[in-house]
């Protein structure tokens, strides 16, 4: 394989961001409402959401009935599905990435404008105060971050006002309130899950979620067709590429580079980065764009990837990294899932119960006074339910359990459509040592980058989380008057439990706070040792809490943005 070769261009851009995702996007948003000239690399493709995205198609639409042009999904190649949102995968033949010897973790890319905003569920929770003040809950465990949450609070409000974020007010310490429009009607099953949940003691509310259930900033409202894995063509769901990114080009400060590359940040004999070395991967040549600042947002991985690729004399460990600490503390969150049989709900005319994807209600942690429970700090609850569009393999359960076939096994399969409910559990995860990537010495991507390596280990505390969480989806589904479709318990936590990453919400691994010492990264995502370089994505996160992490990268970018653009106005960087 030919070599890339170097073109270097002589402009000196103002910002380069790498990655489009939620933290990409934000930036971009801001920066350029506040005047600044923004140049954005995405190692994908460019995205046009009519053409990408099968919102209103139905499996008769295509010979293959949604299998995918190479029947893929037969084949243990499924990722999201064939009808999911475009180009996001967990494993990518041109971009490995490597495990260690025993352990296990899948790292989700996504490789088109917007990243995995095209993907994502669209929960959008705020962290609680003990979140960012791991001491506030007397555990020893953890730390705290060097901001608080009256500080990201404000930035909590402007994301909110801007993306649309639906919800209710319910004044819980655990889920703060934010700036909601109306949430949508409960379904059918979601009355009797809160019905079952309450009896517990347990708050079910409605959901947080990145929806628009009213118009706002030229967007229209959700038309609840019950897709929004699929991408959403009218944008009432949130994306970075088209609430943020698309009219950020309109103002003709923002550009855009797809399908570039980046190799690492390069730096100056003073020791700031001065440029940012990528690929093009249509001509498969190196090329290089001086800029006075960088913002990594590619996803916390890839992000560390980047930092501990970008080694110089004065960087030997890597950018950023004097500290040691890039690529240590990854978490994902503790995830476990459950389901069960419902016959209140057989017999029920058969009706539109799409509304949004995911549910309309979700539990909040309710046990920051527990004294009882074996794990520390906690989880919330999502549910499934529900009709739902019958898709390929969708009746796989019934065909294994119901003997017989034709007319017997289509009724069999036309009675119980309908009558499950599911249980996801969200946990924090506490960092530990043996959970962290590094850069693998002897593998290559396609592109000659050294690839990352993967260690993780799941502790007691998560292993514990589990049971509890099976005990609890297990109690509200018997209050439904339902069964549980499984064991009584869990006998083997260990493969009960998600595998690592799988959650898709890794994240710590180039930590914020007020030692360089022990941290990359200041307040305000700035690195303590490149001042021009910041991070605006799920890697200087502190801990990972039980909240699912979009809307507080969204916050903390927000907050960045508006201090690189001081700095910037003052000559400062």
């Amino acid at each position: 394989m030919d070599m890339p070769q170097v073109m270097r261009g002589a402009p000196v851009h103002d910002v380069v961001v790498i990655g489009s995702g939620a933290g990409g996007g934000t930036v971009a948003h801001v920066l350029t409402k506040l005047g600044v000239k923004v140049t954005l690399l995405e190692a994908g493709a460019m995205l046009n959401p009519a053409r990408d995205y099968k919102e209103h198609k139905t499996p008769a639409d295509y010979p293959h009935r949604g299998a995918g042009d190479d029947a893929s999904s037969y084949f243990g190649r499924k990722d999201f599905g064939f009808f999911s949102a475009p180009t996001g995968y967990w494993e990518i033949d041109e971009e490995p990435y490597t495990v260690a010897e025993g352990s296990q973790f899948r790292w989700f890319r996504s490789r088109i404008l917007g990243g995995r905003t095209n993907h994502y569920g669209r929960i959008s929770l705020r962290f609680a105060d003990y979140d960012f003040k791991a001491s506030l809950l007397n555990d020893g465990l953890g730390s705290d971050w060097p901001v608080s949450y009256e500080e990201i609070a404000p930035y909590y409000d402007k994301a909110e006002d801007f993306i649309g974020i639906c919800g209710s007010a319910e004044g819980l310490r655990s889920a703060p309130d934010g700036k909601f429009l109306p949430p949508p009607a409960l379904r059918v099953h979601e009355h009797l899950i809160q019905k079952s949940s309450r009896k517990l003691n347990i708050p079910c509310v409605p959901s947080r979620m990145a929806i628009l259930t009213k118009p706002k900033n030229g967007r229209l409202a959700c038309h609840y067709c019950g897709q929004c894995g699929r991408g959403c063509v009218t944008a009432s769901n949130y994306s970075s590429s088209q609430v943020q990114i698309f009219p950020a080009m309109k103002t003709g400060l923002l550009t855009v580079i797809p399908n570039a590359m980046v190799r690492e940040i390069i730096t100056g004999p003073d020791g700031k980065a001065k440029a940012v070395s990528y690929i093009d991967k249509t001509t498969r040549t190196e090329k290089q764009i001086n800029c006075r600042v960088v913002v990594l947002a590619a996803s916390a991985c890839e992000s560390a990837r980047l930092l501990l690729n970008s080694k110089s004399s004065r960087h030997p460990d890597g950018l950023a990294n004097s500290s040691g600490s890039v690529g240590r503390n990854l978490t994902d969150t503790v995830g476990y899932s459950l389901g069960g049989y419902v016959p209140a709900l057989e017999g029920m005319l058969k009706h539109d119960t799409d509304g949004y994807a995911g549910g309309h209600v979700y539990m909040p942690w309710w046990g920051l006074e527990q004294k009882n429970k074996d794990f520390p700090r906690g989880y919330h609850i999502e549910v499934g339910g529900g009709y739902g569009m019958p898709m390929l393999g969708s009746f796989n359960g019934v065909c294994r359990s119901h003997e017989g076939y034709g007319a017997v096994l289509k009724k069999a399969i036309l009675d119980s459509y309908g009558c499950s409910v599911g249980f996801a559990g969200r946990g924090e995860m506490i960092p530990n040592a043996k959970s962290y990537c590094d850069i693998d010495p002897h593998v290559v991507d396609r592109w000659g980058i050294p690839v990352l390596r993967f260690h993780f280990e799941w502790s007691d505390y998560e292993l514990k989380m589990v049971k509890h969480m099976h005990g609890t989806f297990a109690a509200i589904i018997e209050g439904m008057g339902g069964r549980v479709n499984g064991p009584k318990t869990v006998a083997d936590t260990t493969r009960a439990i998600s595998t690592p990453g799988e959650i898709i919400h890794e994240l710590g691994t180039v930590r914020m706070g007020a030692d360089p010492k022990t941290s990359a990264l200041n307040k305000y995502s700035q690195a303590h040792d490149v001042k021009n370089v910041f991070v605006a994505d799920a890697a200087p996160f502190v801990t990972n809490p039980d909240k699912n992490p979009t809307l507080t990268i969204c916050a903390m970018a927000w907050r960045a943005s508006e201090f690189i653009a001081d700095g910037l106005k003052k000559g400062e960087l």
